[in-house]
């Protein structure tokens, strides 16, 4: 059922990124022409490598099941859903929405504001999502009062992954990693034992050191202090400690060309010999696991990110479903399928993300997947991703990616950066 409070044309541009110019969504390409024609449509943002798999997987599969639609499925850009973002508001602001789109919901669906449809009835109840997805992503779905999206994957975000030939090098025993202070003297220790950039970094988007600065500063500081700063009541001396800790691993173990590179060439060097160690979600395994000579186990391993042991840092995929929809009956069925058991396996064991399903047979996962499967589902805490539209609104998370932009890829500020984040969720 399509349920909207507000016309497409009526939006407030201030509910969306800030960070977003014009002049980005006029150079986007490709993806503008949209579904005039009332056909089925889906934007998202997986563009190549594990997620391009993932989604022809998952697409493919779709068609096979339904081949009396005509869907067409649009990948939009990369590096954190910039380019998709600006893809969707150039259209939604042209009354020209898409059937629907790859987004993370939670805070990150107050962009869409006034402009959802609402999938609880046809979707959700009609077929048991609620008593077969997890609660916490049954509760980021929802959203004033309505349930617009449904969750695809999830990503564990507290991961430190390692070539495993580099820490025998330089005589690193992972497991004995259980503090930031741990990790720093093995990134020196590689450093000087070895040939290996100690930890493989891109600096090309701000989030990516976002993401790794929430990390250290739950490490070091607890991820209480984590809590306490997403809900605007941070600790300025923790959050200033966690970016110094954050200048000094980029200013003494990081790879050459990190300003120049995303997540994606920084996880390639683990497996080209080239570095030790990286941070990131577990998207990193949908890229490992690709590579015939780069095995889970041998070549590579992980931890919990040093300090985060029994931590889940939620991250969540789901697609969005906008209102006054061109194909409502095929958007429908698009969004059941999205909640089926295929679906939710299909894509995952290629991606590298775990299902929102609570009743997956753990087995039809891959070793390392039913690992972190297990752990979606049973761990101690479950604090959201910050750099991934969970934990704050979409002008704050801009902002906590400006404070980093801004005053920490050189030269560096954890004075003016620390201000920078605590006004930012303060709003």
């Amino acid at each position: 059922m399509v349920d909207n409070d507000k016309p497409v044309g009526e939006i407030d541009r201030r509910t969306y990124l800030g960070g977003i110019a014009a002049g980005a969504a006029a150079g986007i390409a490709g993806c503008t022409g949209g579904s005039e024609d009332g056909g089925f449509e889906v934007l998202h943002g997986w563009t190549g490598g594990d997620g391009a798999d993932a989604i022809n997987t998952l697409t493919d599969a779709f068609e096979e099941e339904h081949p009396d639609i005509d869907a067409t499925f649009e990948p939009v850009g990369g590096d954190g859903n910039v380019e998709l973002n600006t893809a969707i508001l150039q259209r939604l602001t042209n009354e020209n929405p898409m059937s629907s789109f790859a987004n993370w919901p939670g805070n990150n669906l107050k962009r869409y504001e006034g402009v959802l449809m609402d999938l609880e009835e046809d979707v959700w109840e009609a077929e048991g999502l609620k008593e077969n997805i997890q609660d916490r992503a049954v509760e980021l779905c929802t959203f004033n009062g309505k349930m617009p999206a449904v969750p695809i994957g999830s990503h564990r975000m507290n991961n430190l992954f390692y070539n495993t030939a580099a820490f025998d090098e330089a005589g690193i025993d992972a497991e004995s990693l259980g503090s930031m202070s741990a990790l720093l003297d093995a990134l020196e220790t590689i450093d000087q034992e070895t040939d290996y950039v100690p930890f493989a970094h891109g600096m090309r988007s701000a989030f990516l050191g976002l993401q790794t600065w929430v990390q250290i500063l739950s490490s070091q500081s607890g991820v209480d202090a984590y809590m306490d700063f997403i809900e605007g009541n941070g600790d300025r001396g923790a959050i200033i400690d966690a970016l110094e800790t954050l200048q000094e691993i980029q200013e003494n173990y990081i790879n050459g060309d990190a300003s120049s590179i995303g997540y994606t060439q920084a996880a390639q060097k683990l497996i080209a010999d080239e570095a030790a160690c990286i941070h990131g979600g577990n998207w990193q395994y949908g890229m490992y696991r690709a590579d015939d000579e780069f095995n889970y186990g041998e070549e590579w391993d992980w931890i919990p990110f040093p300090g985060t042991e029994g931590v889940y840092f939620y991250h969540l995929d789901a697609f969005v479903t906008p209102g006054d929809n061109p194909s409502p009956d095929e958007t429908v069925e698009w969004q059941k399928f999205v909640g089926t058991k295929e679906a939710q396996i299909e894509f995952n064991n290629l991606k590298g993300s775990v299902p929102l399903r609570t009743d997956i047979d753990s087995g039809e996962l891959t070793d390392f997947l039913a690992m972190t499967y297990e752990e979606l589902l049973d761990s101690e805490q479950y604090p959201p991703t910050l750099a991934h539209g969970l934990a704050v609104e979409p002008q704050q998370q801009n902002d906590c990616e400006g404070a980093i932009g801004d005053h920490f890829m050189g030269p560096y500020d954890a004075e003016a950066a620390a201000d920078t984040l605590l006004d930012a969720v303060s709003q």
